[in-house]
């Protein structure tokens, strides 16, 4: 027997259609709609303005492939990772960070990566599939919803900075931000989101052609090819040349500055002439910079700054105008920091297959 269709892939116009051949108004098919994006809903049985006999029919006809919450820890610092498990049995993490007023949900792309960035705990696994527009908005949903039960606040940010690369699943990451966005959706501002890209210069331009309205925050970690090549493997393609030339383009056609991540590691790149550097890449395009501090990963060949250094570094940055913020980790002891989400204990992935 065929599958079902997922009703959440359909556009409202081919829901439209859809409805309408099996004989039913066309304002049906926004009813539905709202249903499923204004108001979440997971079950037909759910959606009580509809009569049973259509509700019946969709369930024969349709279904929706809703992500659950499948395990959650909380941290020390009231961070909360929560392994999400998809509809064909895979998991991703997602993580919400509270801070102050601030309720951030940090969200998953895709399933693994395939960029193999050596500091990133994700980078070791494989790139299994991309996420469907739905299930990267169910992580949200989800999370918004932890935000008010565990803290009774309500979500104000997201970032596409949990597992896989964003713009290698451009699509799919561009109709959940307008669902998210939409009146029709959860109505967030697109101020409050921030899309994290490792660095694919042409997807970049792209972003700017379609004129997105989210944050771009770019994960540089080096301003030098050698070093930039040595971390992250997808500057030997896109070089800071080609990354420079395709921000400025982004930042002609949208008007936005882009934040640079830059996670400082003792004794690679954490030198006053690495924060030179810095500076003088910043001075080449619109930015503002966020130092992080690095968290460690198994294996991993890299440690933790000095607080000296890490004050050298940000003063001198300042001394250059650049306008810089030192973003402190949280949820290190639960694995939920930056680069830290790696499917660990018995959520791997790759046995939920």
């Amino acid at each position: 027997m065929a599958s079902k269709t997922d009703i959440r892939s359909l556009s409202l116009e081919q829901l439209t259609d859809a409805l309408t051949k099996h004989g039913e108004p066309s304002f049906r098919a926004k009813q539905v709609y709202d249903w499923l994006w204004a108001k979440r809903a997971v079950d037909f049985d759910d959606m009580s303005n509809l009569s049973k006999p259509l509700r019946e029919w969709m369930k024969e006809t349709f279904t929706i492939n809703a992500v659950e919450i499948h395990d959650l820890q909380i941290s020390s610092d009231k961070t909360i990772k929560c392994a999400m498990r998809l509809n064909d049995g895979y998991v991703v993490e997602s993580v919400l960070i509270p801070s102050g007023d601030r309720m951030t949900a940090c969200i998953s792309s895709q399933v693994g990566c395939s960029l193999t960035c050596k500091f990133c705990a994700t980078g070791k696994l494989k790139r299994m599939r991309n996420l469907n527009a739905d299930e990267i908005f169910d992580q949200v949903v989800l999370v918004k919803n932890l935000a008010q039960e565990k803290y009774g606040k309500p979500l104000t940010n997201i970032v596409y900075m949990g597992m896989g690369e964003p713009l290698l699943n451009y699509a799919e990451v561009l109709s959940s931000t307008e669902k998210i966005t939409s009146p029709k959706g959860l109505g967030m501002s697109p101020q409050r989101i921030t899309v994290s890209t490792a660095g694919v210069a042409k997807m970049i331009k792209k972003m700017g052609d379609d004129g997105v309205k989210f944050n771009v925050a770019l994960s540089l970690h080096a301003a030098n090819d050698e070093k930039r090549n040595h971390i992250m493997p997808i500057n030997e393609t896109n070089s800071l040349e080609n990354l420079a030339e395709a921000l400025n383009y982004f930042y002609d056609k949208t008007g936005t500055r882009v934040t640079f991540e830059y996670i400082v590691f003792r004794d690679f790149n954490d030198t006053i002439k690495d924060a030179q550097e810095l500076a003088d890449f910043c001075k080449r395009v619109k930015s503002k910079v966020n130092i992080i501090e690095y968290n460690p990963i198994d294996d991993g060949e890299f440690k933790q700054t000095t607080p000296e250094r890490l004050a050298a570094f940000v003063q001198h940055l300042e001394k250059n105008k650049i306008i810089v913020n030192v973003r402190r980790s949280r949820g290190k002891d639960i694995d939920a920091a930056c680069g830290q989400l790696a499917n660990k204990n018995k959520l791997a992935q790759q046995e939920l297959k």
